[in-house]
């Protein structure tokens, strides 16, 4: 549990960070994060989920093309460490806890891309892979939600695995009511509004 605002704990870990207007800095404009890994002390990891590449996974990785949620391409997760691909997925119900793969962030899961494809292929129902991730040092996330940069909104499975990316941000915030799905339809330039 970290501190935001010096006074509301929250677990961050499982949640969406959703770019608020104020984020104008290109890598995170109008994002959805999802936060893998958050703790005390420890800082933030998380992979953004609206940013896909026009490069299909199984043109750079060895994964059957049947477990990658379409679009099957690469997603761009965040700027730090572009060159390194992380997979998340979502474990079928009865999949054993050494199947490929390794709990995150509830009720997702990191897979090991190494790992037997026809183990992933019978113990994951869902997968993307992302080229990067988002990261914070201790403290630094929770200054930046102070600061007015991220709205902290629950995530649904399909956030992290809908086939239409490109509109995440926009429907992430029409689902949240009153006054945060008025920013959905924020113009991109919020001097035209």
């Amino acid at each position: 549990m970290e501190t935001v605002d010096g006074d509301v704990e929250v677990a961050l870990a499982g949640q969406l960070l959703v770019a608020t207007p104020l984020l104008a800095d290109p890598p995170f404009f109008r994002t959805v994060i999802a936060v893998l890994e958050h703790g005390d002390g420890s800082g933030a990891l998380g992979v953004v989920l609206n940013r896909p590449l026009a490069l299909a996974v199984a043109d750079v990785l060895a994964v059957g093309p049947d477990l990658v949620s379409p679009p099957a391409v690469l997603f761009d997760g965040g700027p730090v460490s572009p060159e390194t691909a992380i997979a998340v997925g979502l474990p079928a119900p009865d999949a054993p806890a050494d199947a490929g793969w390794r709990p995150s962030a509830p009720p997702y899961v990191t897979v090991d891309l190494d790992a037997d494809p026809g183990l992933l292929a019978r113990t994951v129902r869902r997968l993307r892979v992302f080229a990067g991730y988002a990261g914070w040092a201790a403290g630094q996330l929770e200054a930046e939600i102070g600061e007015g940069a991220w709205y902290v909104v629950d995530s649904l499975p399909d956030d992290l695995f809908g086939t239409e990316p490109e509109t995440l941000w926009r429907r992430v915030l029409r689902r949240q009511g009153w006054p945060l799905a008025a920013v959905a339809t924020c113009p991109v330039d919020p001097t035209l509004n």
